[in-house]
């Protein structure tokens, strides 16, 4: 590879399995080089594959509820006394919807459903960043790094309350990673990448469809989780040491079309 990550050491939230973008992005991270410690919410290790990834990347596993700033403040002083110093950077990839999981319909969601899913999906990127910022954990010119998805702008009806979260999310992104900057001089962007068949993803009603009509609509077709794993790489290296506050779409050119042939073929 390039050693774009030699000497680097972070945090990686949310990898659960192989189909999970975080765990291709721990692979890639792992042959650039960097060191980094495994995260995820206790309930999500039990049903995934972690240890397995752990051993495949000689990382170690802190269990952490993102929405809990007690385990993050634990998570961030732990990961430094395993990597020995500060952190160069963070992947948050993270998303939950209860009312998805549960059926509910965007118009009829119930509401304590909408408030735990924003907090794992949006307000655990704000406490992560702010245990990083108040611990001064980051070393300068660190990047960190959120997962989004284009139905933050766009309407996508079966999306339901996730695209409400995403919108959040990015918005947390700009707006704490200005003072990330100019305090610290640690990057903060978002990565909207094209539909992916992760485990969190394929829990979307009519996903698969997602897929298919944006391969269609994309010049470059869909970019996968492998894919985005190279681009966040990119985004944690110091080749981007002047890119912050960016949503930065990773989708095939699928955010800048209006129609494409393929689509239109479908209705001659």
């Amino acid at each position: 590879m390039y050693n774009l990550l030699k000497g680097k050491k972070g945090i990686i939230f949310g990898a659960l399995n192989e189909h999970s973008i975080a765990w291709k992005v721990a692979e890639r991270a792992h042959e650039e080089g960097a060191e980094f410690v495994l995260t995820n919410a206790p309930i999500a290790m039990r049903m995934g594959e972690l240890n397995a990834l752990a051993e495949k990347t000689g990382s170690q596993i802190i269990p952490a509820d993102a929405t809990s700033v007690e385990d993050l403040e634990n998570l961030v002083e732990k990961s430094m006394e395993i990597l020995g110093g500060k952190i160069d950077f963070v992947l948050h990839s993270i998303g939950m919807s209860v009312n998805v999981r549960k059926g509910k319909h965007y118009t009829d969601p119930k509401y304590d459903f909408t408030t735990k899913g924003w907090d794992v999906s949006a307000v655990s990127f704000h406490k992560t960043m702010n245990v990083l910022y108040n611990k001064n954990a980051m070393n300068k010119w660190g990047s960190i790094v959120a997962l989004t998805y284009m139905a933050a702008q766009r309407v996508f009806p079966d999306y339901n309350d996730m695209a409400d979260n995403k919108a959040y999310l990015e918005s947390i992104a700009r707006s704490f990673g200005y003072f990330f900057g100019r305090d610290h001089k640690v990057r903060v962007n978002t990565i909207s990448q094209s539909p992916t068949p992760t485990t969190a993803g394929s829990g979307v009603k009519g996903f698969d469809g997602f897929i298919a009509y944006a391969e269609k609509m994309s010049p470059l077709g869909n970019a996968t989780a492998a894919d985005c794993a190279d681009y966040t790489i990119s985004l944690f290296s110091d080749l981007t040491k002047k890119v912050t506050l960016q949503n930065l779409f990773h989708d095939g050119g699928f955010s800048n079309m209006g129609v494409s042939d393929a689509v239109m073929e479908k209705f001659e």
